[in-house]
Parts: C-alpha cells; structure tokens; sequence
C-alpha cells in the first residue's frame, strides 16, 4: 500500500496550469489552493511571472523548495512531461485534473502516465478528475465551487459533477468531510488503497463511495472488513444496473446473474451497504454521523398521529427490526402523564393536541426502558402543536442518552425551524417515518455485522485431483476445444470429487443396451452433442427407460433431436442410472464477470431455474460462512430445510458442494462459465449427486 500522506497532507503543493484568466479552471484551482491553506503553493505558468499575488515559476524544475503534491492541470498531451519531471525532483503525490485519457479511448497515454508514476512511485490521482480537498488543514487541490466543511465523512466518487452536488447538499445539512476524493479515472489509486488509507485514518469515521465501475473484489472485501474492525461503515451508491454481463452467456448461470446481481453479491460478501439514491446516501450517513453504534433493533414509537404510527410499525417489519413491548413500569408511567384516550402500548400515541411538554415527559419514560433499544419521535403539525419546542425537549433528552433518539418531523415550512435546531445539534431527523425505520436497520445491521464473532469453518480438499484436469484442460487448449458437455464434464467434477452417477456414452443402439445391463437399474438417456448446450430444448433427455427398452429409446432420441436441432453433431447417446430417491433438485453454477471475475450462483434447479430465479451469488474466493449465508438467502431454503413432513435435506453437502466448485475454479480461472444443473440433494447424511453439468472455457 502507498504512503498517501503527501496526497492528503502535503506541506507544499506546485499548481502547474495555474492561470490569472477568470473562469479558467487553472484560475479556480489556485483561489481555491489559497484559500486557508497554509502550507507552500508554488504557481507553475510558462508565460506569467506572477500569480494571484504568488511568484511563479515557470516548470517545477525552477523551484527551489521541496514539493510534496503536484496539481496539473494542462492538456493531457503535456502531462506525462510533466509527471517525469516532477518524478526528478522527488516528488511523490500528484492530481492530475486533466481530461483526454482513457475515457475518450487515449489508452497509450494513460498507461505512460502508469508507467512514469510507477517508475517514480508517485502516488496519483485522476487523471479526469475534480481534485482532492482536505478540510482538516484548508486544503482544497480542487476546482470544486463550493467549500468543504470539516467532518468526518470521506466522500469517494467516480463523477466529479456529482462530487459538487454533495458538497452543496452537505452543508445545508450540517455535514462535514474528512476527505473529498474526485478518483476519475483510477489510473493509478483506486478505491481499495483509499479504502486502507483511510481505515487507519483518525479523522475519518463513515466512507462514502459513488461507484459506476469496482475491480478487484478480494482486495476490497479485505479493505472493507478492514473498515469494518475500526468501526467506520463503508457506504457504496453503485450506478448502473444493467444486464451487461449477462449478454453473450451460453450457461444458465450467467443469463441469470447480470452484473448487478454480481455486484450485490459482492456487497453481501464484503459487509458493504449499498445505496440505492442520493437522498439514501444522505440518510444512512446521518445516522452513522450523529449517533452512537449500539443494537438499534427493539424501537419504540412515540407520535401525534396514528397513520404514520401504524406505517412505521409496518416498515419496521419490513426491515427486520423489532417493535419494542413496553414493560409494565413504562406502561403505567405514561398512564399517569399522558390523557385517558392516549395509547400507551406501542406505539405510543400521545394525541393530536400534544404539547412540547407531553413529547418530553413520554419520551423521558420510553428512552429509559431496558426493552427499548432506540426511539422514533413522530410529529405531525397541528393547530396546537409547539414545533420548535418539542425539537428542543427532544434534543435536551437526546443528550443525556446513547441510544438513538430518531425525530421525524413531518411537513415543510411549519417545521423547518426545528430541523435547522436538529442539524445545529447533530441529530438525524427525518421527513417520512420509513427514511428514519431504514436508517436504523441498515445502522443496526452494520453493529451486528461488527460484533459478530463466528470462527470459520475449513474444509479440506487434499482429496482432489488437480494434475488429472490440468491435462484435459491443457489438451483442449492445444485442440482449441472451449466446450465440455456433461459427458466430458463429468470426469472433471469427479476429479474434483463430486458424486456422478454411473454413466456410459453409448455411439449405437448396440452400445446401449450393452451398458443398459451394466447398469442394472432405471436409466435416462441424454443426447452427447458439443452443439448442444441445453438438452431438453431439443427433447434431448429421455426419463424412467426401462433396461429392455433402451435401444427402442436410443432411436427415439436421435431421431428427436435430429428433427429439432438438424445441424447438431451429434456423438451419441449418455446412458446414466436414474435417481429414485427422494432430493431437491439444486443449480449449481459460475460465471465469469466482466469487472469482479469468477462469481459462484446457487439456487433452486432443474428445468424452471430461469422460470423462478430464485438464486444467489458468491464471488470467489468463498468461505464457508459465505455458502452457509448464499443458501440462507434463497427463498426455497425452507425445502431444504424440509416442509410438510419431509425430510430436512443436506444442507451441508451442498456447502462442500460450493466451495469444491470454488476451488475449482480458484485452481482454473480459464473455466469462462459452468452449470451443475441439477445438483440433486439428497436428504440429510445422504450427500448430493451430480445429475447433468457443462464446462465452458474462456
């Protein structure tokens, strides 16, 4: 990891590009650069001798001083000349603000830019970016329009517009920053060193990320825990939630996953939370701002009105949080203060015409409840309501407490006093009852994530034999073979000991019935064509085939897919025992993801997997805790579990049977995409079997 101290707390900055010209960005820089900063700013023009009142210099080679960061800002032609000079000098920081890279196809120059910041180890920023402030010491190496106020919210982003909308909605709402990173095109840093920079950073305690574009999912589900250790949520608003990755897939599981899907998985995975609007991104930081990381679970609801009491209650099921059942002594306190027709269950109803001090008295008895994990105060304006005043009793008690003290003031210009009170006094307030419930569910989750203590487990995979398939895949490679049907597939999953049911390729009739008797039992016949990916689209498959009538059934196979799929090779027939026992039928499959690699997919199987989607992803390297958590999200978990008097089915097999793909693919990362489809899991103790799979290499 890079030393980004010179990036972030340099004592000298050189602004080559610094310009006089009004509504120049070279002009904007250096104002901004002047204004508070109070280490050395050296202006570097080729023509101007002086510059906003500072001597400047001509190239960074006619400066005397030592410079910690250089800020360029120069066409993007001019700028690996002056990345090698300042590499010369010894200088090891640099933002580069300069577009016409990468983004517009200009590739050879961004990766000279590469090149000399790698010869040079100079720790770089950008290129095409809106620059880097600094608030803790006035440094704003930006030409963002608005200032940064001092906080303790790191704010990372991808687009250097939305960098000054944040910044203007930041300070209205009474939010400081410990950095401001524009990354632009992440040529050299990119988010994970930012990540682990500012994990050990003191002044910083939420990360905030706008993110069109992540690479290198290991390095950040590490710098996320990382994060994580030290208390300090990492937020991530991830644009762009399309289909790209699904485009060109053969497999089931790369039609179904899409390169959303592939980045939740990595959220899960990492403990990320993920941000859906910008107007989120303010909320959860709010919360995580203002308030003390403690179980939020248990809320209790204190309001004026009964509709927004009654649709908390409802969001707070939604969220997976829990209504608070007052304990009797709560109870029996608010019937003394509060009038006969209040509720005093929760939610606590205090009544339309409820005074500031009817809000502070119900509140002062619910907060101290030991059943009350944190408390939405709920005021809708009446003609009797005391705004401003029930904002200060609740800011008075909210002092006094840890726990969360959640007002929700419901209006525009009748209330607007009192959250200007609440911003002034750090509390996050809330416009709607379900901005507040989903704020204190994703803060309760990141605190169970936090002190959650659950060793590992490790399993063992000596068993597998990986010299076996190295010399098929290598042999394919020779013979630019990229496709393995199940009847080549097979012998790789068995290498890697998954169970396959005994099975034959049969090229006649004559052959069939040869392994038919082999068999000795109930068969299904599966078409062997390195066309044909899906084998029941072309009625491939042929189930329950009694011995004696496999070689009538071999002739009524070919002949099916003869008539569906006319140009198909056809190499014969897969002649395979047929399963009687009693299973789920589970898919099990990976695809390769464009940006993030190797993603594992789980889900509910067999012919209607792309019928009811119920499926979830891991990205490798998985752990055991990260199956267990795949197969728990599925929504037909409860079968395996075992409903309506069946047996619960093995749900531990199917976990070896995730990380045995996992290894797999961490052993060839040439496999492009694969399908166990189905994976049949039989009932507890019973394991699971392979019953038909596919292998594509890149």
């Amino acid at each position: 990891m890079k030393n980004l101290d010179k990036l972030f707390k340099p004592s000298s900055v050189a602004l080559v590009g610094a310009s006089n010209e009004k509504g120049s960005v070279g002009k904007d820089l250096i104002d901004n650069l002047k204004n508070g900063y109070k280490g050395k700013v050296y202006p570097v023009n080729l023509k101007s001798k002086k510059i906003a009142d500072l001597k400047a210099y001509s190239s960074l080679s006619k400066i005397k001083g030592s410079v910690d960061l250089m800020l360029i800002a120069v066409p993007a032609k001019i700028v690996p000349r002056i990345l090698e000079e300042g590499g010369k000098k010894g200088i090891r920081a640099a933002v580069v603000i300069s577009a016409g890279f990468k983004e517009v196809g200009n590739n050879d120059l961004e990766k000279k830019v590469q090149d000399i910041c790698s010869k040079y180890n100079i720790s770089l920023i950008g290129p095409n970016c809106l620059g880097i402030i600094n608030p803790h010491i006035s440094l704003n190496a930006s030409f963002a329009a608005s200032k940064a106020n001092p906080g303790n919210i790191a704010f990372i982003s991808q687009s250097g517009a939305l960098c000054t909308a944040i910044l203007d909605s930041a300070s209205s709402l009474g939010l400081g920053f410990s950095k401001f990173i524009s990354v632009g095109n992440k040529a050299v840093i990119d988010e994970v060193e930012l990540f682990n920079y500012l994990a050990n950073d003191d002044k910083t305690k939420i990360v905030a990320v706008y993110a069109e574009q992540l690479s290198n999912p290991k390095e950040i589900i590490k710098a996320s825990l990382k994060l994580r250790k030290k208390g300090k949520p990492l937020l991530i608003l991830k644009a762009g939630k399309s289909m790209a990755g699904a485009k060109a897939s053969a497999s089931h599981t790369g039609a179904l996953a899409g390169s959303d899907k592939v980045y939740d998985a990595l959220f899960n995975q990492a403990g990320i939370i993920r941000v859906d609007k910008i107007e989120e991104l303010f909320n959860y930081i709010k919360i995580f701002n203002n308030d003390k990381l403690i179980k939020s679970k248990n809320i209790a609801i204190i309001t004026n009105a009964g509709g927004p009491g009654v649709v908390s209650v409802d969001c707070i099921e939604k969220n997976n949080l829990s209504l608070a059942k007052l304990s009797k002594k709560t109870k029996d306190s608010l019937k003394n203060i509060l009038p006969p027709a209040a509720s005093y269950s929760n939610p606590v109803d205090i009544l339309g015409d409820a005074k500031a001090s009817r809000y502070k008295n119900s509140l002062e008895q619910v907060v101290i409840d030991k059943n009350v994990d944190s408390v939405i105060v709920i005021l809708s304006p009446q003609s009797s309501t005391d705004v401003v005043e029930s904002a200060k009793a609740i800011i008075e008690i909210n002092k006094k407490h840890k726990k969360p003290i959640i007002p929700v003031f419901m209006g525009d210009h009748l209330v607007v006093d009192a959250r200007d009170f609440f911003i002034k006094n750090n509390i996050s307030s809330y416009l709607f009852p379900e901005d507040a419930v989903k704020s204190l569910a994703v803060f309760n989750d990141f605190y169970q994530l936090k002190n959650k203590k659950e060793k590992e487990k490790k399993m063992d995979f000596s068993d597998v034999n990986y010299k076996k398939v190295e010399e098929i895949f290598s042999e394919a490679s020779k013979n630019n073979k990229k496709s393995f049907p199940e009847a080549e597939a097979r012998e790789v999953f068995s290498l890697y000991n998954f169970e396959i049911l005994k099975s034959y390729v049969a090229k006649s009739k004559l052959e069939a019935k040869k392994y038919a008797k082999k068999i000795d039992k109930d068969l299904v016949l599966k078409i062997v064509s390195p066309d044909i990916l899906h084998k029941s689209d072309v009625s491939g498959i042929i189930l329950d085939v009694k011995p004696n009538e496999v070689e009538k059934m071999y002739d009524l196979i070919i002949k099916n897919v003869k008539a569906r799929a006319p140009k198909a090779r056809i190499e014969g027939v897969l002649v395979t025992e047929m399963l009687k026992d009693d299973g789920i039928e589970i898919i099990l499959g990976a695809f390769k993801d464009p940006a993030l690699g190797q993603t594992i997919m789980v889900g509910l199987g067999g012919i209607y997997v792309e019928v009811f989607k119920d499926v979830s992803f891991g990205l490798n390297p998985l752990k055991y805790s990260d199956a267990k958590n795949m197969i728990n999200s599925l929504k037909s978990i409860k079968l395996l579990e075992g409903v309506r008097g069946q047996k619960e089915k093995d749900v531990e097999a199917l976990i070896e049977a995730i990380l045995r793909l996992a290894k797999l693919l961490d052993d060839f990362p040439e496999i492009k995409e694969l399908d166990i489809n189905p994976l049949f899991v039989l009932d507890k103790g019973k394991g699971v079997k392979v019953l038909d799979s596919r292998i594509i290499l890149e």
